[in-house]
């Protein structure tokens, strides 16, 4: 287990989702999701990256995809149930969320947002996804945290 335990920790642990914590070393920086799995000795299609879009209607929806992919605006407002969505800005990312970029998790934001998880998490036995701190992943079974932040499971990235 590392040293530093996250409120991603803490919440999987109250709703007693099992979790392996994963730590790799970073400096002041945010590294790209593909080193990330490298330095970890993860296959990327495992570790996932989350995303927070602000859709035509205004409401914002978080989705996580594999850090070897890009979303696909349009399969992601789809999956929303939005006309169109597009990326925030960086600088909107921790007011709203409560995290940075690099340490973005789906789990444990300010306000609970509709979620989607890649499609392709269902067919993991685990993923692994940031425990809301540069530096630190948490990997469990994707339909436990799909379950814990109430998300769909739906394609959302290019081809």
């Amino acid at each position: 287990m590392p040293l530093v335990k996250t409120n991603v920790m803490r919440i999987l642990e109250q709703h007693k989702i099992p979790y392996t914590a994963h730590e790799y070393p970073y400096g002041k920086d945010a590294v790209d999701g593909e080193t990330v799995a490298r330095m970890l000795g993860q296959d990327p299609a495992r570790v996932f990256k989350t995303l927070v879009a602000r859709g035509k209607s205004g409401g914002y929806h978080v989705f996580a995809v594999p850090v070897d992919k890009e979303l696909d605006l349009k399969k992601a407002a789809k999956a929303a149930g939005e006309k169109a969505v597009e990326l925030i800005h960086v600088k909107e990312l921790l007011p709203l969320t409560g995290y940075v970029r690099g340490g973005c998790s789906p789990v444990g934001m300010k306000k609970a947002f509709s979620t989607v998880f890649d499609a392709s998490a269902a067919a993991q036995e685990t993923i692994m996804v940031s425990a809301g701190k540069i530096g630190y992943q948490v990997e469990c079974a994707p339909q436990a945290l799909a379950a814990l932040v109430r998300a769909d499971f739906a394609p959302v990235t290019a081809d």
